[in-house]
């Protein structure tokens, strides 16, 4: 069987570091490796308005900014098939198909949905398509026939959900859809970078982002705002690594070539922290150092960026090629469906006749 990934974003703004290193970068490397057959980026822009619903613009206005980043950080559309959710109608017939193969209290019992709704605070005011984005998740992974999901383990209840609507529907109604599996972060450090405040995530709305299409100076005034080790008031102070969202940062980015182009100091990391562990080293030196690291990894994809802005019609193209090449995928998927239900009613003779 080819192998086929399924991933995307909810385009509910800019994208940022976090979506880099959680994902981003490591989409292109799985672009570039020729392991998959396909490779289908989905901006989610019908379940970004399942919590966005009074504001649809904030949703319009975000697809153009995703695909942008998509493209600058050097995802190919010639490899890689960029796609707009809400343009293929096949993925919400299948997510109706699938609501009957749930119950309402499986889904309550989902921890990532659990946690998305008290994160929101909707308490019992959950939108009833927020409450089922998981049925619609498994429409999306299963209508281009994914058999690889690349996620963060805060995901894998999701993608649990996913399998057994598809154990179910197969069990059901004879073997259709193909079962997806999980790629977890090589990493669990890539899986989700923290704010620059030392908040557990990077958030649009609490300031603490990195945006992929910031300026260096920008980038500059972050880094040099980190939040550090509180009780390294001093230089000749002991610091604490854990925590330390500056470090946090550097294990994330950081190389020893860095360190011979930028700090020849030290050969690594791992000497870097033995330093700073045991005093005598500044935040305001290893802040320097990250920005520096930062502003190589950045500029290439600012660069690029800037390109793509001149280009707007070009990107318009993309999503539109990409779009209608995804819906003939989920099209097929669909016909798949509905003949294994016997619900192609003018396709075969269901009703009694052949049509």
């Amino acid at each position: 069987m080819e192998k086929i990934i399924l991933t995307g974003d909810r385009p509910t703004g800019r994208l940022h570091l976090g979506h880099y290193v959680g994902s981003l970068r490591r989409r292109v490397i799985l672009q570039q490796s020729g392991d998959y057959a396909e490779i289908f980026i989905m901006i989610a822009d019908a379940q970004a308005l399942t919590d966005n619903a009074d504001n649809p613009g904030k949703i319009r206005e975000s697809i153009l900014e995703v695909a942008t980043d998509y493209l600058a950080v050097g995802l190919d559309p010639e490899k890689t098939t960029i796609l707009i959710q809400s343009q293929i109608p096949e993925l919400f017939e299948l997510t109706v198909y699938y609501m009957n193969l749930v119950t309402v209290s499986r889904l309550e019992r989902n921890p990532t949905v659990k946690t998305e709704i008290k994160a929101r605070a909707f308490d019992q005011s959950v939108p009833v398509g927020f409450f089922t984005y998981p049925i619609s998740q498994a429409a999306d992974i299963t209508a281009f026939q994914a058999t690889t999901v690349p996620v963060g383990e805060d995901q894998i209840p999701m993608l649990e959900q996913t399998r057994e609507i598809v154990h179910k529907f197969n069990s059901v109604y004879g073997q259709t859809l193909v079962m997806p599996d999980i790629l977890l972060p090589e990493k669990k450090l890539w899986a989700r970078l923290p704010g620059t405040d030392g908040k557990a995530k990077m958030s649009k709305s609490l300031g603490n982002c990195i945006f992929l299409s910031d300026s260096a100076v920008e980038v500059k005034e972050r880094v040099m705002s980190m939040y550090t080790d509180p009780d390294h008031i001093r230089v000749t102070d002991p610091g604490k690594i854990e925590g330390n969202v500056v470090f946090t940062y550097l294990d994330a980015f950081v190389e020893d070539s860095h360190f011979a182009d930028f700090w020849p100091d030290y050969s690594n990391l791992d000497e870097l922290k033995a330093h700073y562990r045991r005093g005598g080293l500044g935040d305001v030196k290893v802040k320097q150092f990250l920005n520096r690291v930062l502003d190589t990894e950045l500029e290439p994809i600012r660069a690029e960026r800037a390109k793509w802005e001149n280009n707007i019609n070009e990107i318009v193209e993309i999503l539109h090629i990409g779009t209608k090449k995804a819906q003939k995928k989920a099209a097929e998927t669909l016909q798949a469906v509905k003949e294994a239900m016997h619900i192609d009613y003018f396709g075969k003779s269901y009703l009694g006749g052949n049509c």
